[in-house]
């Protein structure tokens, strides 16, 4: 059997069809397929604007240029994470504080916020940003009064959830409509629930976001009336995405009910196997949300060391099978400047959690051969923690 990773793109004949036919356009960058790509995700999540761009890192940036984030603006983000928005926010000079995690969901909570304000006698924050890891989008309206309350601004790094959604008053939100945030960013990473090859968006209900942001995107041009007749009004970036990679992400996007559909079976198959099994949990949601199932997050019901993660890591890596961290703390890595900082439960969760291969030609066989083999390796790590607990 071939290896099977933790995730990865699928592409069909019609996605080979748009792209063929963009390339056969006047113009492979900055033509149409953007403007109908935009167009669709504003319809999609009934949204003011959109904005697409070369990544979802570059959204990121975009969006924190827009706020007029600088050196020593207060941010406060998850300290489990992945690393795009901390650089991003750090490359500006802000003052970055990693707030602690729900150990079971691995996302920030907003009592965790108000713990790392109380923590660090913070006095004003300039910026909150969540993250939804794995898909599952916990706590959003809950957010949206907290930061009423710190009269800031509130982002959603949203790059594992696009097509999830949330309920509010009786009705269905998607996540990116911004009805409880300033904006939100998705990327279409092939790993994503759809994929651009490379590529990110913004929204926003912010018409002055949009507006910079658009700027921003395009080395700060202003284009007059002729061709030949722009200004620069902002210190800009290349960060245009090109209609090739558009026709690819329009295709993809006309399926994503369908690749969320087959996600979630996915993800139920693997429910129902380990729900028995009194040594895992899965990552559950609540009812009042609808996830895109990015990720599998399955954790160890027993103590176990990350020494001992890493090698039934290491052992299904032997049996072509390709688990996953999502994340290490931010505060592990060595550019973050406190080496001493530990948050305990980021720790807990870190060491007892692995993401599990989830995609959307995941075959019933490959699945069920990493159920068995997973299965069969962590009961002998359980058999030694009960033996040694009992003995």
């Amino acid at each position: 059997m071939k290896t099977i990773p933790y995730g990865r793109q699928f592409v069909d004949i019609n996605d080979i069809r748009e792209v063929s036919k963009a390339l056969k356009q006047d113009f492979i960058t900055t033509g149409n397929y953007i403007e109908k790509f935009e167009l669709a995700i504003k319809r999609k999540f009934k949204v003011n604007y959109s904005i697409l761009c070369n990544s979802g890192t570059s959204a990121l940036h975009l969006v924190f240029l827009s706020i007029n984030l600088k050196k020593n603006d207060v941010v406060i983000m998850p300290a489990v994470n992945f690393i795009a928005s901390y650089n991003q926010c750090k490359i500006l000079g802000a003052k970055i504080f990693l707030a602690d995690v729900d150990s079971a969901t691995g996302q920030m909570t907003p009592k965790d916020v108000l713990e790392c304000i109380n923590k660090n006698k913070i006095k004003k924050v300039k910026l909150l940003i969540t993250m939804y890891l794995g898909g599952y989008p916990d706590n959003v309206v809950e957010f949206f009064n907290l930061k009423k309350k710190l009269n800031c601004f509130l982002i959603e790094d949203a790059c594992h959830a696009f097509g999830a959604k949330y309920r509010f008053k009786n009705k269905l939100l998607s996540i990116g409509s911004c009805i409880h945030s300033d904006a939100c960013i998705f990327s279409f990473h092939p790993v994503k629930t759809i994929t651009t090859a490379e590529g990110g968006v913004i929204t926003t209900k912010s018409k002055r976001i949009y507006n910079l942001c658009k700027n921003f995107r395009s080395h700060g041009i202003i284009r007059g009336k002729f061709h030949w007749d722009y200004d620069i009004s902002n210190f800009g970036f290349n960060y245009r995405i090109s209609d090739i990679n558009c026709a690819l992400g329009l295709s993809q996007f006309r399926k994503i009910e369908q690749f969320i559909k087959k996600r979630k079976s996915i993800y139920y198959k693997y429910y129902n196997a380990f729900k028995y099994i009194n040594f895992f949990r899965l990552r559950t949601f609540l009812n009042n949300v609808s996830p895109s199932f990015h990720l599998i997050l399955l954790q160890f019901n027993f103590p176990i060391s990350i020494k001992q993660k890493n090698e039934i890591l290491r052992k299904l890596k032997k049996k072509k099978i390709i688990a996953q961290y999502h994340y290490i703390p931010i505060y592990r890595f060595r550019i973050y400047s406190n080496k001493k900082e530990q948050l305990k439960e980021s720790e807990n969760y870190f060491r007892s959690t692995i993401s599990l291969p989830i995609y959307y030609n995941l075959s019933v066989a490959e699945q069920e051969k990493v159920i068995k083999t997973l299965t069969k390796i962590s009961k002998e790590l359980f058999k030694k923690f009960y033996e040694k607990k009992y003995s």
